[in-house]
């Protein structure tokens, strides 16, 4: 049953976009319900408030409605930022999440799906996700242990899914790959407590009748 005081949740558990937002709302200790959204069947409220239906979205129980995950995770942070991911997010933070979600995002789709884009090998799909992203990265923390600097901050947790999801299409060529910082920085996020806790598996939601 949908508590009416929390704020609904419309997530699907392997979409980047969603577990970005997830591991926001966590860090920030906000409470949520949280849907699981078959993407095959959405639900009709979900439908009634995001006409694109895209996840993740969360309404909040005045019923004002967030329909990006970045606007999600600023909100969540806004109600509580224990580690002051804010503090730190200045304007090459910006950066890093504008060139994920511009640039590398869409090259990390035509690598992950490489036969829906035949005019170039899987190979060269990724060498361009490569220097888009992956390879920026890795000379970044070379010199620092996250993109936020001393500390983990708002840009860490928001490229996590997407390089995860780059590391999980050839999993033996990532880690045989030079790139040791990158490596580190992701497994440290993935062991975290954080993580684990948004990737458990939710029951599926049943569409809501009209």
């Amino acid at each position: 049953m949908i508590n009416p005081t929390l704020p609904l949740l419309y997530s699907f558990r392997r979409c980047p976009y969603a577990i970005r937002a997830r591991v926001a709302l966590h860090y920030a200790s906000v409470a949520v319900t949280q849907r699981e959204v078959a993407l095959r069947d959405k639900p009709t409220d979900l439908l009634a408030i995001s006409p694109a239906a895209t996840v993740p979205v969360l309404q909040l129980p005045d019923g004002q409605v967030l329909l990006h995950s970045l606007d999600i995770m600023l909100w969540a942070l806004a109600q509580h930022d224990p580690d002051d991911w804010l503090g730190r997010h200045d304007r090459q933070c910006e950066l890093w999440v504008q060139r994920n979600d511009d640039d590398f995002k869409p090259l990390l789709d035509r690598y992950k799906y490489a036969q829906r884009h035949p005019m170039l090998s899987q190979e060269a799909h990724r060498a361009q996700a490569v220097a888009a992203l992956i390879e920026p990265v890795e000379q970044t923390l070379s010199h620092q242990p996250w993109l936020a600097g001393s500390r983990p901050g708002l840009a860490d947790a928001a490229l996590l899914p997407f390089v995860r999801q780059f590391a999980l299409v050839q999993p033996e060529w990532f880690q045989a790959e030079p790139m040791p910082a990158l490596q580190r920085w992701l497994q440290t996020q993935l062991s975290s407590p954080t993580f684990v806790a948004v990737m458990a598996k939710p029951a599926p939601a049943a569409s809501t009748p009209a």
